[in-house]
C-alpha cells in the first residue's frame, strides 16, 4: 500500500442507465441531473482526461452489507407492485428503479475495487438515485440504497481496508450513513450540513456510541453558511481526527445542493470552493492512504449549478 499512485488515472463512472430512474415531472431529483453532469464533464474536457468505468448490477449480498433483508424485500416488492413511492419513506420509484439502484451500488463497488487494487488513484461516480439518507431498514429522502456506505463495507470486506473515512458535504445530513456506522468504529463519518433542515438529525452531540464513540463528527451550520464555516470544520477538527484515525480509503458523499442558489438548500459554496475542498481531501488521502478516494454523487438540484460544481470537483481529482 506504499506505492505511489499519483501517475494513475482518475476513474469516471457515467452511464445513461442512471437516467432510467424516472421520478416524474417537477421532481427535484430528476433524470436531467445526470444529463447536465455528463454535458458539463464533456464540455470541460474531463471525460477525455479520465478512465471510463462501467456500471453493473450488484449482488444482494452487497446491499445486505448495510441493509436488512427485510428492507431489501420491501424495496423489491414495492417496485414490483407498481407503487410510485417506497412504503418506507419519501422516495419516488418507477418500474426501473430497483435495477437502476442496484447498478448505482454496483458501479460504486466496481470503482472501489479499482481504486483499492491500485488501478486508479481515485474515482467519481455520477450515480442515481442518491444514497446517504438510506438507513439500514428504511429508504427515504430520494434514496433507495446507501451507495457510499456499501462501498465502504465492500472495501473492508474484500480489500482489507481496516478504516474508511467518509466525508459528506451535502447540504442535508447523511442520516442513513450515520445510522449504519454509529456503533461501528471502523468507519469515521463526517457531515457538514444545514441545520435545522431535513432530515432534522446530525447535531454536534451525535458522536457515536460503543465502539463508534468519537467516530461520528457532525458540523451543523445555519442557513447562509458557506466555505468559511465548512472549510474551517474540514481543515480543523476533521483534519485532526483524520490524522489520528489514519484511514485506508477516503470516500466523499459529494452533494452539490450545498452550492449557492440550490433550490433545496441555503448554503453558499461556489464551484471554485468545491474544487478547493476536493484538493483538501486529496491532501488528506495522500497523507494517509496513498491518495485513494472514491467520490459518489448525492444531491444537487440547480441543474446549471450542478454541472458546473461537478466539473470543478472532478477537475480537482484529475
Amino acid at each position: 500500500m506504499a506505492n505511489d499512485t499519483s501517475a494513475l488515472p482518475t476513474g469516471l463512472l457515467l452511464d445513461n442507465v442512471y437516467r432510467d430512474h424516472d421520478t416524474g415531472p417537477g421532481h427535484p431529483e430528476q433524470p436531467d441531473r445526470y444529463k447536465v453532469v455528463t454535458e458539463a464533464l464533456t464540455g470541460a474536457g474531463l471525460v477525455q482526461k479520465t478512465q471510463p468505468l462501467t456500471q453493473q448490477p450488484c449482488e444482494d449480498d452487497h446491499i445486505l452489507l448495510c441493509h436488512t433483508k427485510a428492507y431489501l424485500d420491501i424495496a423489491k416488492r414495492d417496485v414490483a407492485s407498481g407503487r410510485d413511492e417506497l412504503s418506507t419513506g419519501d422516495t419516488v420509484i418507477c418500474p426501473r428503479s430497483l435495477d437502476v439502484a442496484q447498478r448505482a451500488v454496483g458501479g460504486v463497488v466496481h470503482a472501489v475495487d479499482l481504486v483499492m487494487s491500485g488501478k486508479l488513484k481515485n474515482a467519481f461516480c455520477a450515480v442515481r438515485p442518491p444514497g446517504h439518507h438510506a438507513r439500514p431498514a428504511q429508504g427515504m429522502g430520494f434514496c433507495l440504497f446507501n451507495n457510499i456506505a456499501i462501498g465502504a463495507r465492500h472495501a473492508q470486506k474484500k480489500h482489507g481496508a481496516a478504516k474508511v473515512l467518509i466525508v459528506d458535504w451535502d447540504v442535508h445530513h447523511g442520516n442513513g450513513t450515520q445510522d449504519i456506522f454509529y456503533e461501528d468504529g471502523s468507519v469515521f463519518f463526517f457531515s457538514s450540513h444545514q441545520a435545522p433542515w431535513y432530515p432534522f438529525t446530525g447535531w454536534a452531540e451525535e458522536t457515536g456510541t460503543g465502539k463508534g464513540k468519537g467516530c461520528i463528527m457532525n458540523a451543523p451550520f445555519p442557513a447562509g453558511s458557506g466555505m468559511k464555516e465548512i472549510g474551517a470544520a474540514i481543515e480543523g477538527p476533521l483534519a485532526e481526527a483524520a490524522a489520528k484515525f489514519k484511514p485506508d480509503l477516503v470516500m466523499i458523499s459529494a452533494g452539490f445542493d450545498s452550492r449557492i442558489d440550490d433550490p433545496l438548500g441555503r448554503f453558499t459554496i461556489t464551484d471554485e470552493q468545491f474544487a478547493s475542498l476536493t484538493k483538501t481531501l486529496r491532501k488528506f488521502a495522500e497523507e494517509h492512504c496513498n491518495g485513494r478516494i472514491v467520490s459518489v454523487l448525492e444531491g444537487g438540484y440547480n441543474l446549471d449549478g450542478l454541472g458546473k460544481a461537478v466539473a470543478a470537483h472532478v477537475g480537482a481529482l484529475v
